[in-house]
């Protein structure tokens, strides 16, 4: 019983730690902040004449 907790908590902590190592491997500052975003520029819109109703 103690032989199926033990490599039950070993399974637990190599999870564990597969998760650790691909989320914070390699990040000196951590997350990357995304990129500035562009506003979008204005267009030139096409005024529709009004039609009478």
């Amino acid at each position: 019983m103690i032989a199926l907790l033990l490599e039950a908590l070993l399974a637990l902590a190599v999870l564990v730690f597969i998760v650790w190592w691909t989320m914070f491997s390699g990040r000196t500052g951590g997350e990357v902040s995304p990129p500035p975003a562009e506003l979008p520029k204005p267009t030139d819109a096409k005024v529709l004449p009004h039609t009478k109703e």
